[in-house]
């Protein structure tokens, strides 16, 4: 079937003429607009610190979201073309023994991720925070979960998360959550039956969006699309906190890609940024923040040697780029021979974090999702299928609505053999070498992947589903989820930041990031994320 481009292809970056000269006695660069520098930006600009955003993606105009949510149920565009993704810009290699495929889930603009995010945000687990001494694999953070508790509240209030108490593997909590929960989906309560009779639990899912109006937001309008695309703006994205910063005085730049960070022994002097048309400027500032997620980050840390730090900036430990993680994908589904309503909602409602914390040095910690958006769409299929009229709509009848499905997040421990470097026999359109994402995936990682699909074969099973898929420890990939690339210890010699997210190298910079996840539990990111990068906020706040 072939068929031209549809009139999403007009979907631009917001234009105009944009001043991206650099910004006179700025107090803080933030290098990033997505979740965290964003955070970090509104924060220390509210505080009356003079602060400039440097973002290497575009802005984008928020009256292109219906655009772009057509560019992503039609299959003549691949997922980066929905967020404008240029394959010489974003260029990588991938060396590891498993495959990495970065450029999926990359949204290069200002918002960051958080574009096209899914929006679950969930706290780490007390043990995450002690995996070495409480389960004997992994690294103990040098924080534990009281420390960040009070900027885990503050991070669901600033983003907004729909919730409910009804988790009761979940860690201790202070106040509920801003918003009540989305209620169960009707697949959900099929499953619901199933796990009932298995004496499983469900619980929902906290999500990042308005269950009802908050912050300025409408509450969700049910468009489906929620990744990659939320048009309505119910689905919090990082522009919340980009603009909220503007308005307090920040600066920011886009298409401004930093090229390195010029140093000397201690303490970063400017960052040198490119702009469109070839030209390069230097931004000073008397702190920066690295808040570019857990590729970019140590990337653009290895750019920047000098003499001073030969095997990149910020890397006395030799440890920059080591311990790339990510979440290991586990699911099954199949058939059922009733309706299920699939694709009405395009979040998750349920979850089972039932077995989570009976990790142990051989079990990784694992969660288990209840999908809303099992089989092809409508769309989907009368766009890929060859027939039409009567043909079409009696295929659409009969196929489409009947799926069912589930999915599971595994835990990868950090290795130094899994890391991001640089191959500097590609280059970016700026000369740059480009990330070379070296991925290994351990042993326990595949062998909890077992265990959650025999658990996901049992309640399909108690369902009545007939299985037509499933993906195993063979099959799995990421959940693209970036972390442990800088990661954060009290030992100089064994990580890159310490506690407040300072660099132990240089005193004038923060890393605000899951790149310094010293593990990655098997939690959405994000919710952590925000937490860090409030935490750090404080820390260079009091510094100033």
């Amino acid at each position: 079937m072939t068929q031209e481009r549809p009139p999403a292809g007009s979907a631009e970056p917001a234009a105009g003429d944009v001043d991206r000269t650099p910004v006179e006695n700025a107090d803080v660069c933030v290098i990033g607009a997505g979740p965290a520098g964003g955070l970090v930006a509104d924060r220390l600009a509210s505080a009356g610190h003079e602060v400039v955003i440097l973002e290497a993606g575009s802005r984008f105009d928020f009256e292109d979201r219906l655009a772009r949510q057509e560019r992503a149920i039609r299959p003549s565009y691949d997922r980066p073309d929905v967020w404008d993704g240029d394959p010489e810009r974003d260029a990588y290699a991938s060396t590891g023994e498993w495959f990495y495929p970065l450029n999926h889930a990359r949204a290069r603009g200002v918002g960051g991720s958080t574009l096209h995010w899914q929006g679950m945000v969930m706290r780490l687990h007390e043990d995450d925070f002690n995996s070495k001494s409480v389960r004997g694999v992994g690294a103990d953070w040098p924080i534990d979960y009281r420390d960040l508790r009070p900027y885990y509240a503050e991070a669901e209030r600033e983003l907004g998360v729909a919730g409910a108490d009804d988790n009761p593997f979940a860690p201790p909590r202070e106040n509920p959550h801003p918003m009540p929960a989305f209620p169960p989906s009707y697949s959900d309560s099929l499953f619901a039956e199933a796990c009932d009779e298995l004496e499983i639990a469900m619980h929902s899912v906290p999500n990042a969006r308005n269950s009802e109006t908050y912050d300025d937001r409408s509450a969700c309008v049910g468009y489906g699309t929620c990744q990659p695309v939320c048009p309505s703006g119910a689905k919090y994205d990082a522009t919340v906190h980009v603009e909220r910063a503007e308005r307090a005085g920040a600066t920011v730049i886009d298409r401004a890609p930093v090229q390195r960070l010029e140093h000397g022994p201690d303490a970063i002097q400017a960052a040198v940024y490119a702009t469109p048309g070839d030209r390069t400027h230097r931004q000073a500032a008397d702190a920066f923040v690295v808040a570019c997620g857990g590729v970019e980050t140590p990337r653009l840390l290895l750019l920047s040697e000098s003499d001073h730090y030969p095997d990149g900036l910020a890397n006395s430990s030799g440890l920059v780029g080591r311990f790339f993680m990510d979440h290991l994908f586990a699911g099954a589904g199949g058939v059922l021979d009733e309706p299920t309503r699939q694709n009405h909602v395009g979040f998750l409602t349920s979850e089972c974090h039932q077995f989570y914390d009976e990790a142990d040095a051989e079990r990784a910690p694992f969660k288990l999702e209840f999908f809303n958006y099992a089989g092809p769409s409508p769309v989907e299929m009368a766009l890929t299928g060859e027939d039409w009229g009567d043909e079409l709509l009696e295929r659409l009848r009969s196929e489409y609505g009947t799926h069912v499905g589930m999915g599971g997040l595994v835990e990868q421990l950090p290795s130094e053999d899994s890391y991001v470097g640089l191959d500097r026999s590609t280059t970016d359109d700026r000369g740059n070498p480009v990330p070379d994402v070296h991925w290994t995936v351990g042993d326990r990682a595949l062998e909890t992947i077992e265990r959650v699909n025999e658990i996901q074969e049992e309640i399909l099973a108690e369902l009545g589903a007939e299985i037509t898929w499933q993906v195993g420890p063979d099959a799995t990939g990421p959940a693209y989820h970036h972390m442990g690339t800088t990661r954060m210890g009290s030992d100089p010699a064994e990580s890159v930041v310490g506690p407040d997210l300072r660099t132990h190298d240089l005193e004038n910079c923060w890393i605000a990031s899951s790149s310094v996840f010293p593990t990655g539990g098997a939690m959405n990111p994000t919710l952590t994320i925000a937490a860090l990068a409030l935490k750090a906020a404080d820390h260079v706040h009091e510094s100033a």
